[in-house]
Order: C-alpha cells, then structure tokens, then sequence
C-alpha cells in the first residue's frame, strides 16, 4: 500500500460528457449539481416540454377535440333555435306557427343532449389521459431524484423535494382537468358565436371584438406578471413543505431541548409567507382580470342599444337581435372565465416549471446500465489514484490521494473530525465521484462499471441504518435482489412456486439471524423477525438498528464491505452483540472501516491515518503506534481517556 501526499493548493475541476439514460441531461461536474428553483422556459416553452414529457396527455386528443366542437356547436343552437322559432314560427306572415316552433324546439332538444352527452365524454378522455401522462410525470420526476447524487440531493430540503412530485404536479392534474377543458372549449365557442354574430349582423359583430381588443392587449403583459407571482407561491409552499416535515421528524429533538415554540415560529413564518403569497397572486389576478366582467357587461349593454337601432332601422329582425344577445353571452362567458382559467393556468406553469427544474438537474453519478463493465465476483481489490474531491461551493478536502487497499484485508481508516475519510467512503462506494482521479475495482474505473454490478460488490453499512416502515424481517431482506417480489411470491428461481419463493427468503434470514449470532435478540421481540419496527425504526433503539443493517448486509453477500462504524452511543451488551455480528460479516471478506475507536483500528489488518485530507500514514496498527506520528499520537490520547 502506498501513500503521497499532494499540495494543497486546489487543481480546476475537470469536466467530463458522459452518457446518460437522459438523453436530454448534460453531466458537467462531479462535485454535484444544484436543483434550481424552477425552470427558465417561457410559458408556451413550458407547456411545450411538459407535454413532451407526458405524451400519454395527448392520447387520443384527435378524438377529444371533436367531440368538443361538437359540444361547442351545440351551444350555439339555442341562439339559432331562438332565431327561427321568432322569425318563422312566432311571427310568421300568417300568424303563430305552433307545429314549426314544436319542430324546432325537439329538434334543439335532441342536439343538446347530443352535445351534452358529447362534453361528458371530452370529460372522461381528458380525465384518463391526463392522469396517466401525470402518473407517467411524478415516476420521472421520482425516479430521477434517486437518481441524483446525494450532494445534489442535499441543495433542497426532503418535504420541499417531495412537494415537487406530489402538491406540484397536483397543480398541473386541476388546470388540466378543468381549466383545459374550459380553455379548449371556450375557444371553440368564441369561434363559432364570432362567425354565427358576423351572419347576423357584421356591424355588431365589430362592435363587439372592438370592445374586446384592448382588453386581449392588456393580458399578455399581466400573464408574466402573475406567472412570477405564482411561480414565487409554488416556492413558498415547497419551504412550508419542508419547514413541515422537518418539525414532525425532529418531534423528539425538538420537545428533549424545549424549543416547541421556537420551531413553531419557524413554521408559522412559512405558512405566513405561503398565504400572503397566494393573497398576492389572487389578488393581481382580480385585479388584472376583473376587467374582463366589466367589459362583458358594457358589450351587453352597448349591442342592446345599438342592435335596437338597427332593428328600428330594418337591418336586423327581432328574432335576429335576440339571438345575437344569446351569442353575446355565448362570446361573453369565456372571457368572463379568463379570471379562473389564467389562475389556474399560471398555477399549473409554475408547478411545471418546478418539476422540470428536477427532471432537468443534471445526472452527476451516471449508470452506464447494459453498456457498463461487468465486475466478476471474487475477492475485491480497491484502489485511489490521485484522488481529489471538493464538495459543492466549497474547498477541496482530498488532495491527490493514492491509496490501495489489498483484496481479503480489513482496513481501518481513521482520523480527526473534518479530515476526509467519510469521503473516501463515499468514493470507494460511489454515492459521489471523486473531482479529479479514479477509483478503481479491481483495476476498473467505478465510472465504468454498471450499478448493478457494483451493488453487487460493494455495499456500505452506513453508520445509522434506515429501516422501512415494516416488519424486522422486511427490512432485513432489503438486502437480497427483488426480496419485496420474493416475499410477495412474484418472482424466484425456476420452477418455484410463490409459496416456495417466500419459503426459500424466510429460510435465508433465518439462517442470516443465526450465523450472526442474533437469535437470541429476536427472540426477545413481540413477534420475533415479523416485530414492526416503525417509521424509520423508531420501535427499535439505536444499536439494534445497526443490527439489522449489518444482517440485511449479510444478506447482500458482497465481495467489499464499507462500513461506517456506530457503536459509541450503544449500551456494553449491544456493542458485544454488533461486534460479534461483524466478525461473522467481515469474514473472508474485504472491508473498510471508518472508524471512530481505535479499538477497531487495533483488530484491522492495516490502518490508514488521513489528515487535512491528506493519507499520511499507512501501516498495521504495532508499525505505527511505534512510529511516534500522527497515529502513534492519537492511539496514546485514546489509551489516556479509556484508562
């Protein structure tokens, strides 16, 4: 094993053009990306891309839209109905004709059932397809955030994040499903009552648009304005989200220390700021759009007026007038709407724009999946060639690190707080890549192995295991390949029936509980390996949460071993009982301890001493407590405070 050490000066970052599952993601930077607050697109832009994404919005949409125009058409028959039944049934030349003003009226009654059937239908297609293409959404969205490497995870708290795939696309599913539909078909119906109101009488039908041009002017300037306050709104709830979620995992911290009403302060500063936003954006729509009412309404009065002119002067019939009043308000209706529409339709953009933000993020920790290297189980070499990493806006805290860590040995990595050897970790374990240098698996560059190659080599303990809502036994077999099918019977080796499947998983853990010597504590549980073990194991105390980390990691049976040791805040008996499980664990295999005891630096086959992000000793544990270095140092304080 070998070490350098490197100046400390900070060497460019190196950008790399990887390929991608995204076609549409650039990896720029190792160090991590940030999420953005939202999208930079443009409405339309965003519309546009949001569509692309969800192409299951537009299945069927040829369909949709006819039997929308024909729900819009059959609006417009009460207007020509009331024309006819005037002109040539009421004030026939030779007085009331009751059987033609019989004829038409069925006749309008048939079509609107027609049209009303029609637009329930419009309803259900929009229904199905929006939902699947914003089911198909919220899984991208979703599956992409896993796939983002933890630093870039980290750039947004977990409720805000979360409120991105669930309150954010909720918003996109209500303009869709209503104000889409209004919108397809208010337009539709502004286009037929404009050519049935220039057939009546062209004269009023300027009048009207007259009146309405100004106001079609104002809103495209007021539509960016309300987009900015909605998109600020989206923000705002997101940090309420966050601020949330945040007071209810830290109920226990927060009532040990006393701080309820501080915390509650917190959160009622962000619910503040969420209503006064949505004040701000209802506000500036009313008061932007509410012209819209007051302009119908002067159309209305204005065609009364003008249209009894016409009529006195023979240009227009009674009945003619009386079904232009109609299509007014056919052509009013819309627009009075716009109020409600644009709401939700800026609403909806800015949702958009915060999910697109995510999708957008670039990939840093890249699968290269089927096209990836295909690492043959064994004993694992790992090795660090002039390591350097940086975290996101911060300094570089490994400086050209060289390290090699020999097959079938147990290594301890020790060091200060702060010194870097959690990020070697990190790196042997690819939760990130390393700024500048390789890490490599028996000789292969982590890069290009495939994920699933890697996992099944490589899998790290973490120093606080996160357990799952479920059962002990569920949780443990988080460590095998598709368990939750196998337990489910869904899948399993050929020929196995479900029952055999789930049978075969059961008999694996435990012949896993045995082998680790934790027999006896399950023993000890309410209902043994089916014991639930709460919200993020809650039910269970620290140290048997790492116990069945390490089991689920029996499980896994890989080749490499990372492991963040966690056993200073355990009682004796339990730290006896994980050390125990470990021996069983470690044996035979290759294994990398971060440790925080120099009593597991003393069992390891060799040390590694990091400092300042500097490797500068390397050796079994007697060479260097003789040496008189940095370990010899911190090995002589330990034995002082354990005395």
């Amino acid at each position: 094993m070998s070490t350098t050490t490197a100046p400390t000066s900070a060497r460019g970052r190196r950008r790399r053009a990887r390929a991608t599952a995204e076609p549409e993601v650039v990896v720029e930077d190792a160090t991590g990306a940030r999420i953005a607050s939202a999208s930079s697109l443009g409405v339309f832009a965003t519309l546009r891309k949001g569509v692309q994404m969800s192409p299951e919005i537009l299945v069927g949409i040829w369909g949709t839209l006819l039997l929308a125009v024909v729900a819009a058409l059959g609006r417009i028959v009460v207007p020509i109905t009331v024309q006819q039944t005037v002109d040539s049934g009421i004030m026939a030349p030779g007085g009331p004709d009751t059987s033609r003003v019989a004829l038409l009226v069925g006749a309008a009654a048939v079509v609107l059932v027609v049209a009303g059937l029609c637009s329930a239908l419009v309803n259900v297609r929009l229904f199905r397809s929006t939902e699947a293409g914003l089911a198909s959404l919220r899984v991208r969205a979703f599956r992409h955030v896993h796939d983002l490497s933890v630093l870039t995870q980290s750039t947004e708290r977990r409720g805000a994040l979360v409120s991105r795939v669930t309150s954010d696309v909720d918003t996109i599913s209500l303009f869709v499903q209503w104000g889409g539909i209004m919108l397809l078909v208010s337009v539709l119906q502004i286009g037929a009552a404009t050519l049935l109101m220039a057939f009546y009488s062209w004269q009023l039908t300027l009048l009207v648009w007259a009146c309405f041009v100004p106001l079609f002017l104002i809103l495209r300037p007021a539509q960016g304005k309300v987009n900015g306050a909605y998109t600020a709104l989206r923000e705002r709830v997101g940090a309420m989200l966050g601020a949330i979620s945040e007071s209810v995992v830290g109920a226990e911290t927060i009532r040990a220390y006393g701080v309820g009403e501080r915390t509650a302060r917190r959160v009622d500063a962000a619910v503040e700021s969420t209503r006064k936003g949505m004040v701000r954006a209802q506000v500036l729509v009313s008061s932007v759009f509410s012209s819209g009412v007051l302009v119908a309404n002067l159309v209305l009065a204005v065609v009364v007026v003008v249209g009894t002119l016409l009529g006195i002067d023979g240009s227009i019939t009674a009945g003619q007038l009386l079904a232009f009043l109609f299509l007014v308000q056919l052509f009013t209706g819309p627009v009075q709407m716009a109020t409600e529409i644009l709401n939700e339709l800026q609403n909806a953009v800015a949702g958009w724009r915060r999910v697109l933000a995510v999708v957008e993020t670039p990939v840093q920790v890249v699968d290269k999946g089927s096209e990836g290297v295909r690492s043959p189980r064994g004993p694992a070499h790992v090795r660090l060639e002039d390591v350097r990493f940086a975290y996101p806006d911060g300094p570089e805290v490994l400086h050209g690190v060289d390290l090699d860590f020999p097959a079938r040995t147990s290594v301890a990595v020790v060091g200060a707080t702060g010194s870097g050897k959690t990020t070697i970790a990190k790196l042997v374990t690819r939760l990130m890549d390393p700024t500048s240098g390789a890490v490599r698996l028996d000789g292969v560059d982590l890069r290009d192995l495939s994920a699933a190659s890697l996992r099944e080599r490589v899998v790290l303990v973490p120093q606080e295991g996160f357990l799952f809502d479920g059962t002990l036994a569920e949780n443990i077999a988080y460590g095998v390949r598709d368990a939750a099918n196998g337990a489910a019977g869904t899948s399993g080796s050929a020929g196995e029936t479900p029952g055999q499947t789930a049978a075969r998983l059961a008999d694996r853990i435990d012949a896993a509980v045995a082998e680790l010597g934790l027999t006896d504590w399950v023993a000890d549980l309410p209902d043994g390996l089916g014991s639930a073990v709460g919200q993020r194991g809650e039910a269970l105390s620290a140290g048997e949460r790492q116990l069945v980390a390490i089991a689920r990691a029996y499980l896994a049976e890989a080749d490499l071993l990372v492991l963040d040791e966690a056993t200073s805040a355990v009682d004796p008996a339990t730290e006896v009982r994980i050390a125990r499980a470990l021996d069983s664990l470690t044996a035979g295999r290759s294994t990398i301890t971060i440790a925080h005891r120099l009593s597991t630096a003393e069992a390891a086959d060799l040390v590694v001493v990091v400092d300042a992000g500097h490797v500068v000793e390397v050796g079994p544990h007697a060479e260097l407590a003789a040496a008189g270095g940095v370990y010899a140092s911190m090995h002589a304080s330990w034995v002082a405070q354990t005395r």
